[in-house]
This record gives C-alpha cells, sequence and structure tokens, in this order.
C-alpha cells in the first residue's frame, strides 16, 4: 500500500488527537511533520514551517486558528497537493483557494465534522433543495470572545435561561463566530450556498453539549438531523470533530468506503 505523509497544522485539542492516532498507526498514513507555534506540543514530531509541507507531505490538516488558513492551504495547492480544512467558514470570504485547487490539480476536503447528514444533504443537492435552516445551541462558555458578540456588545455572562445570539445567513455565521460555526459553513457549501443556508445560534446555560439541529427541505426528502457533541478540552470543538479527521484519513486507504 502507497503511504500517504500528512502534515498536521496546529497541535491544538483536534491536532494532538491526530497527531497520536497516526503516531499509533493508521493504514497507508504515516506523521510527516507538524506546524505548531508551541514546541514543547510536537515531541517527537518534526516541525516545520507552513510553507515547507509540499516539500515533506502529500496531504496537510488544518487545525489552527482561521487566520491561518492562507498560509497553511495555499504551498499545497500550489504544489498540486491535498489540504484538509476544519476551518470551513474561512473558505467562504477565499474562493480562490478552491480555484487554485482547481487550476493546480490539488484538492481540498472538508470533512463532516461536528455534524451528521452531510452525505444526504450532498445528494440532496444533485437535485433542488428549497430550504436549509440550523440551530445551534452551546454552553455561554463556548461562545465567549466571539467576534460578532464582541462588535455588537452581546454578553453571554450570567444567563439563567436561553439567548438568541445570532440569527442570518451562513456567511455571517462563519465570519462572526469563526470559531464555533464551521458546521453552518460546512453545510452551506454541501448544499445550497451560504447565503441561502440560514444560522440561529443561541448561548444556553441549560445544554453542557453543543447541540446542533438541521432541517432540510428538497425535492428528494426531507431531513430532521440532530447532534449533542460533547465538548473536548477546548469548548468551541467537540470531541467528534477530531475522531470525524480520522475517519476521513482512514477512508482514502480503505478497502471499502462507506458514505458519499
Amino acid at each position: 500500500m502507497p503511504l500517504t505523509r500528512v502534515a498536521i497544522a496546529g497541535l491544538g485539542a483536534i491536532g494532538r488527537v491526530l497527531a497520536r492516532r497516526l503516531a499509533d498507526g493508521l493504514p497507508g498514513l504515516v506523521l510527516a511533520c507538524a506546524a505548531s507555534g508551541d514546541r514543547a506540543k510536537a515531541k517527537a514530531c518534526p516541525l516545520v514551517e507552513p510553507a515547507a509541507f509540499p516539500t515533506h507531505a502529500d496531504l496537510a490538516v488544518e487545525c489552527a486558528p482561521a487566520a491561518l488558513i492562507e498560509q497553511i492551504c495555499r504551498p499545497m495547492l500550489e504544489a498540486g497537493k491535498r489540504v484538509m480544512v476544519l476551518s470551513a467558514g474561512a473558505l467562504l470570504p477565499r474562493p480562490e483557494l478552491a480555484e487554485l485547487a482547481k487550476e493546480r490539480g490539488g484538492q481540498i476536503i472538508v470533512p463532516t465534522g461536528a455534524l451528521l447528514g452531510l452525505d444526504a444533504v450532498t445528494a440532496a443537492a444533485e437535485g433542488r433543495i428549497v430550504s436549509v435552516r440550523m440551530i445551534t445551541r452551546k454552553p455561554p462558555g463556548g461562545l465567549r470572545g466571539a467576534p460578532y458578540l464582541e462588535q455588537h456588545g452581546i454578553s453571554v455572562e450570567g444567563l439563567n435561561e436561553a439567548k438568541r445570539v445570532f440569527c442570518g445567513n451562513a456567511r455571517d455565521a462563519a465570519a462572526g463566530f469563526p470559531a464555533n460555526v464551521n458546521v453552518a459553513a460546512a453545510l452551506s457549501l454541501a448544499g445550497i450556498g451560504p447565503d441561502r443556508t440560514m444560522v440561529e445560534i443561541w448561548a444556553d446555560p441549560g445544554v453542557d453539549r453543543n447541540c446542533h439541529s438541521i432541517e432540510v427541505d428538497s425535492d428528494a426528502a426531507r431531513l430532521r438531523l440532530s447532534i449533542e457533541n460533547v465538548p473536548s478540552e477546548n469548548p468551541k470543538t467537540g470531541r467528534i470533530t477530531a475522531l470525524s479527521v480520522v475517519a476521513a484519513l482512514r477512508k482514502l486507504h480503505a478497502p471499502i468506503r462507506i458514505g458519499t
């Protein structure tokens, strides 16, 4: 089996899980290098700058802050290689990255992450989707520091009941909550786009998980999906996100591939 050399950009809650899984062994995959501002987290993994990823790796996994997406993706795509992007919201204002992938023969992969049902939404998009609506409920601490809240003077401190803090489309949600609702961006990319995918975000002291419910109306099916994700050590991210990346990587060399 040919080996796919993997680079990890960012060794936070997701990147460290991925590094451990690769070190333990995934068929056809090897951890080649990583990029991190914290050298102590790298341990035995060689650290390089993202600009050097194409020299060392065939696939880079972006597990970093959304603001770094250009410096992580562009070198790999210019080399005609693949990038797995978790900060899906950062792709929305950067369509030139998809154009670069097309031009150079590279590929941007967006894993399912903390969502579910993207296979069904992608299939429905081959027909006609009428509407997509997503409601996200998170513990208030998981939304703290979001740019949208700071720009609009919205506080999520000391809540004793659920508070709706955003209502709009997925494009605006991704811009205002870059660390919180990459799920909305992924859903929009799978379906009818960020301007027609409608999103509500609630700060809810009554929940201890990151909860997402989705309604899709199409000419092929009506979908009602719900998921409650256990937060990782980073309250903005669910534990299942890292596992989704591992599953997506495992599919690259699986003898049987399940799902669209």
